[in-house]
């Protein structure tokens, strides 16, 4: 918890704003738009920054159909770093900044936050094996914390997700949520991150409630939250990051929406005037 403390500062439930970077070059849906891509980014960070956001994480959402990491090419990690430095330098410094490289681009993630000095990143299949859409996803936390010393980015938190979405968990089925926690607890993680079972698909409350209390590291709701369910969330969770819910008609494949990241801000400011 201290590690998170240090980064995010006081105890509240923080808000995370999603950048889903168009698809970048290399990927089937990649339009050569580099240059558009970059100051889309950077206007998406502005926005976040308008709205007093406590923190921004990029994903390349649009690479569609993922690749496992073994495939993920050169081109990605150097342009997610590219898109890193450019929204890092439009945030306040005290503002935190993460990057996630799907799929389960963990170890690029982390190349690429310490090259474009951001705080944290979204790490998939940190405790054990899944499958995944793009295939199967193995448990990396040794390897991973192992790069993370080699590259000299221990400053750099890993948030891990728990049973990921769009997977099967057949295989540890005979797993609760709340062992895969501990595991994850054990294993050293920063933080986890409780999902629905696909983009944009809330998180069951109950499996926040489960975990609440019995795990000493911070929980974060990484799918489906909303104006209209964050109550929900909102006394247990240390975090939640927002994607879907801030585009236009809750879609992600759509464009950002102002007024809606201007709501859900207004409904954190009284739920953090009432606590």
């Amino acid at each position: 918890m201290q590690r998170f403390l240090k980064v995010f500062n006081q105890q509240t439930c923080k808000v995370i704003g999603m950048i889903h970077v168009d698809a970048l070059p290399g990927t089937p849906r990649y339009t050569g738009n580099w240059k558009q891509t970059i100051e889309k980014a950077i206007y998406e960070a502005n926005l976040y920054k308008k709205h007093q956001l406590d923190a921004v994480l990029i994903e390349n959402m649009h690479d569609i159909p993922y690749v496992p990491e073994r495939l993920l090419g050169a081109e990605i990690v150097a342009c997610m770093t590219r898109l890193g430095r450019a929204v890092r330098d439009v945030l306040p410094q005290e503002t935190p900044c993460g990057v996630q490289v799907l799929a389960c681009g963990n170890k690029q993630a982390l190349a690429i936050a310490k090259a474009s000095q951001l705080q944290f990143i979204r790490a998939e299949g940190f405790v054990f094996g899944h499958v995944a859409d793009e295939g199967f996803t193995d448990a990396c936390a040794g390897d991973l914390l192992r790069y993370r010393k080699l590259i000299d980015a221990e400053d750099v938190l890993i948030f891990t997700d728990l049973k990921k979405k769009h997977s099967s968990h057949a295989i540890t089925a005979d797993v609760s949520l709340l062992e895969t926690a501990h595991a994850a607890e054990f294993f050293l993680t920063d933080g986890i991150i409780i999902t629905g079972t696909a983009t944009g698909h809330a998180a069951s409350p109950e499996d926040l409630q489960q975990l609440s209390g019995r795990v000493k590291v911070p929980l974060i709701i990484g799918s489906g939250v909303t104006k209209d369910n964050i109550d929900s969330y909102y006394k247990d969770a240390h975090a939640v990051i927002i994607g879907s819910h801030f585009k236009r008609n809750g879609n992600w494949l759509e464009e950002i929406s102002e007024p809606a990241v201007d709501d859900f801000m207004q409904k954190i400011c009284q739920l953090r005037h009432l606590k």
